[in-house]
This record gives structure tokens, C-alpha cells and sequence, in this order.
């Protein structure tokens, strides 16, 4: 899904500073060249779940999946990581969790 407004985004570098402050100030220094860009994406917002959370259950990564959006630069920079390691969209589509079919249907819209 590729959200299109950005008024209604959240903060999210104040929502993962807090939460470092708050209950995991140990993993602060892993987490800090991620939280002081200046833009965090949805690929940064991944990476820091993953660093400050751990990896989940299949359940909880399911429904995770299902919540996730996407804006054109996002995707712009999922398809570049394709092209970058030479990825085929069922490759790329396991390594960020998607369905082959959203790869398929991002390359039609943004590339071709």
C-alpha cells in the first residue's frame, strides 16, 4: 500500500527516542546513526524494530505485514536494492517481506 498523505505520518524519531530512553537504553548507540537522519524511512523503521525489538514470531510478523505502507520513495529504494544486488522479485520480496506479486506490481508502476 503506498500512502499518500504525510500531513498524518508520525513521528517516529520521537516515538523510537523514547522508547530507547524509556526501556532499552543499552541499545541506544546501536539505534543512533538511524535516528539522527533527518528523514527516517520505512526501511530505517524495519531496521530499528529489528535492533531494538528482536526478530518476532510468525504470528506477530503477519500482522505486522499486513499494517505496512509504503510511499514512492520507499519503494523507489526497495527496487534499487533489487537492481544494486542483483535480486529477482522473488528474492527481494523474501528479504523484505513482501508478495512477489506487490514486487511485480511496484517494477510495472515505477519502472516501466
Amino acid at each position: 500500500m503506498i500512502s499518500k498523505n504525510n500531513d498524518t505520518t508520525p513521528d517516529y524519531k520521537t516515538i523510537y527516542t523514547d522508547i530507547l530512553n524509556k526501556k532499552y537504553p543499552h541499545k541506544k548507540q546501536d539505534c543512533k546513526n538511524i535516528l539522527d537522519k533527518n528523514n527516517i524511512s520505512v526501511l530505517d523503521i524495519l531496521e530499528l524494530n529489528r535492533k531494538i525489538f528482536g526478530n518476532s514470531d510468525k504470528e506477530t510478523e503477519s500482522f505486522n505485514q499486513k499494517h505496512r505502507s509504503y510511499s514512492k520513495t520507499d519503494i523507489i529504494k526497495i527496487l534499487d536494492y533489487q537492481k544494486k544486488h542483483n535480486l529477482n522479485n522473488i528474492q527481494l520480496a523474501r528479504h523484505f517481506k513482501l508478495s512477489r506479486n506487490t514486487v511485480a506490481k511496484w517494477k510495472k508502476m515505477f519502472l516501466i
